[in-house]
């Protein structure tokens, strides 16, 4: 992709410190891909054909189990890699990527990958970084599924959410994507009921404010004790 301005990559923690002629040597095998709202960029179980770059918008990354239960793993942000099969030797997606608004990534076949780690280590070095984080973060998460009550689960996933996403509001901070309360309970490992049970109680105590497929928090504060209680 010769055309694309190596400016619009260049502060990405991906490419951070690259000159703009290995930048553009990067770009050269690279496409640019539009996912409108609820639409894929690859499914789990399909063949790994190429690894991203998310420019704008969010995507969903979602997981079914053998049992037949959507999981979402977790939402990507713009200038976060996704779809990195692989760099983790797998030849298939493990998850469903899923605009969860219109969305534009970058992407490289994955055929790519050696040459590019080849010839500019700092990729895969922070490309394996980032994957080890997100295992961490998954670790952490299957501890609290497993030991924490619901409403601490819910209340961390939000603050991670705004950690995140958040976009600083005067009414506090919203989650900068659509997001509902069924995406809660399938990160939190709980029911649609218990979430809309706890959501709408703590909209009572003014701690978030629920909205279509929005979510505002009100109190963040408030809403840290309850995920430390």
């Amino acid at each position: 992709m010769p055309h694309l301005d190596h400016s619009l990559v260049s502060g990405l923690t991906l490419f951070a410190g690259l000159e703009p002629v290995e930048l553009d040597d990067i770009l050269t095998e690279s496409h640019a891909v539009h996912r409108r709202k609820n639409t894929t960029v690859f499914e789990q179980g399909e063949e790994a054909h190429s690894f991203f770059v998310l420019l704008h918008g969010h995507i969903q990354a979602a997981k079914v189990t053998p049992g037949g239960q959507q999981v979402v793993v977790r939402y990507v942000t713009p200038g976060e890699t996704f779809g990195v099969a692989v760099a983790i030797g797998l030849s298939t997606y493990p998850a469903t990527a899923t605009a969860v608004d219109d969305s534009l990534v970058l992407a490289w076949p994955s055929a790519a990958w050696p040459r590019l780690v080849a010839k500019y280590p700092v990729i895969a070095a922070k490309t394996l970084q980032t994957v080890g984080e997100r295992l961490q973060e998954s670790h952490t998460r299957i501890i609290d599924i497993s030991t924490e009550q619901v409403e601490r689960r819910v209340a961390r996933a939000l603050l991670r959410l705004i950690r995140q996403a958040g976009r600083t509001t005067e009414k506090g901070i919203e989650i900068d994507f659509p997001i509902s309360r069924q995406d809660i309970a399938e990160m939190t490992g709980t029911t649609l009921h218990s979430v809309s049970r706890i959501l709408s109680a703590w909209e009572d105590q003014g701690v978030v404010a629920g909205g279509r497929q929005r979510i505002l928090v009100c109190d963040p504060h408030k809403l840290a004790r309850i995920g430390d209680e």
